[in-house]
């Protein structure tokens, strides 16, 4: 790719493209479910499979659009994988969204009895296989579901999905960064980019 041909086409992006491809968030996995077949752009010699960067990005922007419709309060983030712990903590404190990271309890969203008991509007998964059990709960209680998937998740039982690499340590916070802000911006929040006062390092341990 010529260098004007990159401008050109990240001149609309959220963030830089050089952000997208440094955080590997369009690196797949050698497996391919069907129902994202739609989110894949390519697949590499070895097999690995390549998420097109501009789906990624425009479901970013449409998903920072639909989420602002929710107040903070009734939205509910879970992350089962340990990668994306410091990225959803700082995401649900900047934006007031309540959040799980780690073990999800069965009952948390069925059983008023439970101590822990919750009833979102709208739930964030990180992952729908490691999330599967929150996904068939919100499922029983008509919960939609927004999941980050990547080359391998199905679709099954999900409402919106945001195409990306849901497994790395860069990635992850680049995703919760940009839908902190969007979120914030749509909200009315935060007027411009620019008035988003989060560093990505603030989200991640690592330096991009």
């Amino acid at each position: 790719m010529t260098a004007k041909k990159e401008k050109e086409e990240g001149a609309n992006l959220l963030v830089p493209l050089d952000w997208y491809l440094k955080s590997a968030i369009h690196i797949g996995t050698k497996y391919k479910d069907k129902s994202v077949e739609a989110f894949i752009y390519k697949t590499k010699q070895q097999g690995i499979k390549i998420l097109d960067v501009q789906k990624i990005d425009e479901r970013l922007k449409i998903a920072g659009k639909f989420l602002a419709q929710y107040a903070p309060q009734d939205i509910l983030i879970v992350c089962r994988r340990e990668t994306g712990y410091k990225a959803v903590k700082k995401a649900a404190s900047i934006t007031g969204m309540k959040r799980i990271t780690g073990r999800y309890l069965p009952g948390i969203l069925t059983n008023p009895a439970y101590e822990g008991f919750f009833e979102p509007k709208l739930i964030v998964v990180c992952d729908p296989w490691p999330d599967r059990q929150v996904i068939k709960d919100a499922r029983l209680c008509n919960i939609p579901i927004v999941a980050l998937v990547g080359s391998s998740n199905s679709l099954e039982n999900v409402d919106y999905a945001i195409p990306c690499n849901n497994k790395s340590k860069k990635s992850l916070p680049l995703v919760f960064w940009i839908l902190g802000r969007e979120y914030l911006k749509n909200r009315g929040l935060i007027k411009k980019d620019e008035d988003y006062t989060y560093k990505l390092e603030d989200f991640t341990d690592e330096d991009l």
